[in-house]
């Protein structure tokens, strides 16, 4: 990889050395011969490496070297030793530079050092650019909604994410409770350690508690090595417990010391290991009911309930689900490999009126079979299955808010379906010409042109929406 090299030396002799063999390596080397003039030389431009000599008049290397990385922490810094500085290159190394060359060095040497500063480098890239795409993929942006419940979410997720509070996160299956997990993690002070999740759903008491705990080898027929548990792997970061309603009575007991005592014993193990972790769990359960009925520890369920965030249903806030509809179609366009831009009216209002059962989880996988059927850019009604066909089904409420927000939908739904054939039938009457059809009924084109578009109604004879129910 080439790179930007500014070399600092006063001996003409080291300045046509480092030129032809940093040259030869397809660098960009600038040279100076004063500390003043490379602090000036990093001031008007933009280096990737420095290779700096220790003796200097005026102003020496570890000066120059401290005012860099006060300046300029991201350049790396080679010093230049003669053989009786190597003391003074070793607090060099203290003072951030990256490597040491004692003089006279031949080609390799300073192309080997040169290499690995820069390998380094990029991978210091990498990382933060790793991070900074986790960091924004789990920021509040990527979490989709702007309706009050999950206004709600996003005013919980700000209040708790800075605390080192255990958090319960509550809701129905497939409404994104990891997710909300992983933007409290990422937006904490634990955001650059590891963020671990567990599904204690999927595996038995034995594999779960090798699984938190970890085991010594010969502790249990099969523990062939030793193993970290999740507690461990997670030090320093966040450990997220998803499904903990399904936890036996014997873990349960066994997190609950984690809990309260921040320590536990790998399976099989004498030794006492310490757990920095922040806990995160989520349940679709009722754990208050299964505390009642003695199948969740009274104990453990304040200890991991400090914080309660619940994670509402989709049909709890259906305002949402057009924004979310839209940003799956931008998601999965790669996976599917189809440039899917639309979605028909009467396919949002499929989408609006459904139940969603699974959630957030089900919208995506329909969306995500829907995009494949689709044959242009538009998702309709007959690419949505089962859910395209059960709007005449009536959802039966569970609250009374629902009931208010069911009734008002209602009220909507029978509104757009008066409107719809209203248009139809105009357009019927006049021959499917669409300025006789506006006059015909009292209104302006651009009007009645605005309810065509509304509906997905297309002129009789050009290509038509079938969920219209009109022959073209």
């Amino acid at each position: 990889m080439s790179a930007r090299i500014l070399v600092v030396d006063d001996e003409e002799v080291v300045i046509r050395s480092c030129l032809r063999i940093l040259g030869a390596g397809g660098h960009l080397v600038e040279t100076v011969s004063s500390g003043s003039d490379a602090l000036r030389k990093v001031d008007e431009g933009q280096f990737d490496l420095m290779i700096l000599d220790i003796m200097m008049p005026k102003i020496d290397g570890l000066e120059v070297l401290q005012r860099v990385k006060e300046s300029h922490p991201d350049i790396d810094v080679i010093m230049i030793t003669g053989l009786s500085q190597i003391e003074t290159a070793v607090r060099a190394m203290k003072l951030g530079a990256f490597d040491y060359l004692p003089k006279p060095f031949d080609p390799d040497q300073l192309t080997i050092v040169v290499q690995r500063a820069l390998e380094r480098r990029q991978l210091m890239r990498e990382n933060l650019d790793l991070k900074q795409a986790v960091s924004s993929k789990y920021s509040f942006d990527n979490i989709i909604g702007s309706s009050q419940p999950m206004q709600n979410v996003y005013r919980l997720i700000g209040q708790c994410a800075p605390t080192n509070s255990s958090v319960l996160i509550t809701g129905e299956s497939g409404t994104g409770k990891e997710l909300i997990a992983r933007a409290i993690h990422y937006n904490s002070l634990r955001k650059d350690k590891p963020f671990v999740a567990v599904d204690c759903n999927a595996l038995s008491e034995t594999l779960l508690e090798s699984e938190l705990f970890g085991h010594v080898k010969g502790s249990f027929t099969g523990a062939i090595a030793s193993k970290k548990g999740m507690f461990e792997v997670a030090s320093g970061g966040t450990l997220f417990l998803d499904e903990i309603g399904n936890i036996s009575l014997s873990i349960q007991a066994k997190l609950l010391r984690v809990v309260q005592e921040r320590e536990f014993r790998a399976v099989g193990d004498t030794r006492t290991q310490h757990a920095n972790i922040r806990l995160i769990t989520a349940t679709n359960k009722d754990l208050q009911a299964m505390v009642a009925d003695g199948s969740f520890r009274e104990d453990l369920y304040y200890r991991i309930n400090i914080f309660p965030i619940h994670m509402p249903s989709l049909r709890e806030r259906r305002e949402d689900i057009p924004a979310l509809a839209f940003h799956f179609l931008k998601s999965l366009r790669e996976d599917t490999g189809k440039d899917v831009s639309e979605i028909s009216g009467d396919a949002m209002t499929a989408l609006t009126n459904y139940g969603w059962p699974g959630n957030v989880r089900e919208m995506e996988n329909t969306l995500h079979r829907a995009m494949i059927l689709s044959s242009d850019k538009v998702i309709r009604r007959a690419h949505l299955g089962d859910i395209g066909q059960k709007q005449g089904a009536i959802e039966v409420p569970r609250t009374s808010d629902e009931l208010k927000r069911v009734k008002k939908a209602t009220r909507e739904k029978s509104v757009e379906d008066v409107e719809k054939l209203f248009v139809l039938e105009a357009l019927k009457r006049n021959e499917w010409n669409v300025t006789r059809s506006a006059e015909d009924t009292g209104m302006q084109r651009a009007n009645f042109q605005s309810l065509m578009k509304k509906y997905d109604i297309k002129l009789r004879g050009h290509a038509h929406d079938p969920d219209s129910g009109e022959e073209p």
